[in-house]
């Protein structure tokens, strides 16, 4: 029996190259600088005449001190000089900080920041299967986020079901800041879970007091509106309650055409754009300035069985559109790498890559779901999370720029093979080969027999090894062991006290 070779496997290294990316690429146009124009004048016109439905008391009454028309049926209705004076006030650019500063990173301009898949709930592995999300899923993805430079920031990625709910922010939340040293997520599910949140990201950050929290952004959340026209409660509270602290929210209308959104992809898209303007207006009301990203979700539902449908042809358009209303505001945005597949399959490659490539090429500057998301956001794959790892350190690889120095040209190198001959064996090469490609760490380039001789793994195997090797070499980041103490008396006291209820 022939012995298998021994690979070199890699274990994730620092990569620090791929912290604070920049999109060397010019962004993609879908539509004209008219039709732009015409969208979002529909959307403003629309505002003025149909409004959109606030069921928060506390909003409605923000909008009507800011100059709305408010009725009796809770529709709020913004003139077009009110929308247009919040843009005004919401930064086109802003950093967000990490408790480390070395994982600070920038939105808004070419800035580009990938995050890992959020919210599903359930966990699917080759191992156990489809299965409820737990809170050791909840950490494990957290670890793997933290071990990967090219994620940003970190995500509650999948839900932690065996954890209560009153008490399940305060374990999540526990783990997210212990277990990495990333600019962490708050879900704002209400307005006692939210504080709970501030209260224990200000120990973590060393703060004591919301005014100095509030001086820089340090947290960020997602609200989705309830399409088409909805603001319901709590998320109307989580816009309330980060732009009072100056904490980032991305606004983000679920705008799937042809379910919540009108059919044709110019009608979801005007109903995505009114939403998140009233949504921005709303943080501009209560603190001008307060940070907000334009968010992006626009896809298509499948017309048979009406289930949600991602990396398809209107969701690369859409995105890409997305991208042009969000820079015709100023205002930095958020799109998404998604995929409708139920396995690790080509489907959940092609479909992840065009949603992704939209949003990169459309000039996003913030793209959730771009590891781990499966079966339409049910599902938190492990050995997905690791091929989108692959395909996100080869768009950064992308983003670098081609240097044209004289060594680079190689015109001596070219001289000295001649005509017909290879280039392996110069020193031109021999000087830069192992480090002038990139080398990925699942895909495979081996030939037909190299790869039976080594198992004739497919990339799905090869991932699940992967992330098991990540997870055995992680290394939580150094944390003093009087904030850990506090945080862990915080909340203890918390769950004691019986947590908070979801609003």
């Amino acid at each position: 029996m022939a012995r298998r070779r021994e690979r070199k496997h890699r274990s994730p290294v620092s990569t620090a190259h791929y912290r604070r990316l920049t999109n060397s690429f010019e962004p993609l146009r879908i539509l004209s600088d008219d039709q732009v124009a015409h969208l979002h004048n529909s959307a403003l016109t629309y505002l003025r005449d149909q409004g959109i439905k606030v069921t928060l008391p506390e909003a409605r009454s923000l909008f009507a001190d800011g100059g709305a028309k408010v009725d009796d049926d809770m529709m709020v209705y913004l003139d077009p000089e009110t929308v247009t004076a919040a843009l005004g006030t919401a930064p086109s650019e802003f950093t967000q900080y990490a408790p480390n500063p070395e994982r600070n990173v920038h939105i808004g301009g070419r800035n580009i920041v990938f995050l890992p898949v959020a919210g599903p709930p359930f966990v699917s592995d080759l191992d156990d299967g489809r299965r409820p999300g737990t809170l050791v899923d909840y950490e494990n993805f957290i670890r793997l986020t933290q071990s990967f430079d090219v994620l940003g920031a970190t995500m509650p990625s999948v839900e932690a079901s065996d954890i209560g709910l009153n008490i399940r922010h305060l374990s999540t939340n526990r783990s997210a800041v212990l277990l990495s040293d990333k600019t962490p997520f708050l879900y704002s599910r209400g307005r006692r879970r939210v504080r709970d949140g501030f209260d224990l990201m200000k120990i973590r950050y060393g703060i004591e007091s919301d005014e100095d929290f509030a001086a820089k952004p340090r947290v960020f959340t997602t609200i989705n509106t309830n399409s088409p026209r909805l603001l319901d409660n709590p998320m109307a509270l989580g816009i309330i309650d980060f732009a009072r602290l100056g904490q980032p929210v991305t606004m983000t209308p679920f705008t799937l055409a042809g379910a919540m959104a009108p059919v044709t992809l110019a009608g979801a898209l005007v109903l995505q754009h009114m939403e998140a303007l009233a949504a921005i207006t709303l943080s501009q009301l209560v603190r001008p300035g307060a940070p907000v990203l334009y968010g992006a979700f626009t896809s298509n539902v499948d017309m048979k069985s009406g289930s949600p449908a991602f990396g398809t042809p209107e969701a690369f358009k859409g995105a890409v559109a997305s991208g042009q209303l969000a820079r015709h505001i100023n205002i930095p945005w958020r799109s998404s790498g998604s995929s409708a597949s139920t396995s690790v399959d080509a489907q959940a490659g092609f479909e992840t890559m065009i949603n992704t490539f939209g949003a990169v090429m459309g000039g996003a500057n913030w793209i959730l779901h771009a590891a781990g998301w499966q079966e339409g956001g049910l599902v938190a794959s492990y050995e997905k999370f690791i091929v989108d790892i692959e395909m996100c350190q080869m768009l950064a690889e992308m983003f670098t720029p081609v240097p044209t120095a004289e060594e680079d040209l190689a015109l001596d190198s070219i001289t000295d093979v001649g005509a017909g001959g290879h280039f392996f064996g110069t020193q031109h090469t021999l000087d830069r080969f192992e480090h002038a490609f990139y080398q990925p760490i699942v895909f495979s380039r081996a030939n037909f027999e190299q790869w039976t001789e080594d198992g004739a793994q497919d990339s799905a195997l090869r991932a699940n090894a992967i992330w098991k090797r990540t997870l055995a070499h992680y290394e939580p980041p150094p944390i003093p062991d009087d904030v850990v103490a506090a945080i862990d008396d915080f909340v203890a006291r918390r769950e004691s006290e019986g947590g908070a209820a979801p609003e």
